[in-house]
């Protein structure tokens, strides 16, 4: 897929890896639009990076979103849609059965799974109309081996992953030429994973990755050890389930 000339539109665009892939997509020459629902983080990319445009909405909100497709309809529309915006409820906050719990589940569901089905639906007829034009929705390899201590995160990826699929399908059966990636990432250094231990990998590395996979049209772009993680589920599901849930993550689960 050609990205040199095209207009992308990245949610959670504010930091981490959503503005790294600002930086890259505009880096090779594409049209960039950032949006997240921090207004201060949204006003420090724009300083830093003035070529970036930036849109402040929430994707949980739905008249957000139609505020945030009205806007892009009046620059002249988008050539990709890349769905980066997720919320990690802390495993501190969770438990088996509380209120706490269902709140975290029901928040997580709303941002990482609907809301990229209410982008999505608003901007599907816009990225149709386009030569060639992609939606990227953003899962995990906690969507083939659910984590123990975010049990609803790995839910709500393993959802959006379903929807994925089905949905690239769906575009093929009605004759569309609209692409449809899953990107499939590992654990990436980011504010969300700040307090994990474990392996990660870079911003920089994940948002190459991506790059490399569009450019190649793979339409499920794994990256990192998510390439090695996925033929170990495959082929041996308890060493992947052990992997994401070692002995040391249970004592969380205890406290």
């Amino acid at each position: 897929m050609e990205i040199q000339g095209k207009t992308i539109l990245i949610t959670g665009g504010g930091s981490g890896i959503g503005l790294e892939a600002a930086k890259q997509f505009l880096a090779i020459g594409a049209k960039v639009i950032v949006t997240g629902r921090n207004r201060a983080k949204l006003d420090a990319v724009e300083k830093a990076n003035p070529a970036i445009t930036t849109i402040q909405s929430d994707v949980a909100n739905n008249e957000e979103v139609k505020f945030l497709f009205n806007k892009i309809q009046e620059m002249g529309g988008i050539d990709i849609l890349y769905n980066n915006a997720a919320v990690l409820v802390p495993p501190s906050n969770l438990g088996i059965a509380n209120d706490k719990h269902s709140e975290g589940a029901a928040y997580e569901m709303e941002v990482n799974y609907i809301g990229v089905i209410r982008l999505n639906n608003m901007f599907m007829d816009m990225l149709q109309s386009r030569k060639e034009a992609a939606i990227i929705n953003t899962t995990s390899i906690l969507s083939q081996a659910p984590s123990l201590i975010e049990a609803t995160y790995s839910s709500s990826k393993t959802a959006l992953a379903f929807y994925t699929v089905s949905l690239r399908e769906h575009l093929k059966i009605i004759g569309s030429n609209l692409k449809i990636f899953e990107l499939v990432p590992p654990l990436v250094a980011t504010e969300m994973t700040a307090d994990r231990k474990d392996k990660k990998i870079s911003v920089e590395e994940m948002v190459r990755g991506l790059i490399i996979g569009l450019q190649k049209e793979h339409y499920t772009i794994r990256v990192g050890d998510a390439k090695l993680f996925s033929l170990i589920n495959r082929f041996f599901p308890k060493t992947a389930f052990r992997l994401i849930n070692p002995k040391k993550s249970h004592q969380l689960l205890k406290n």
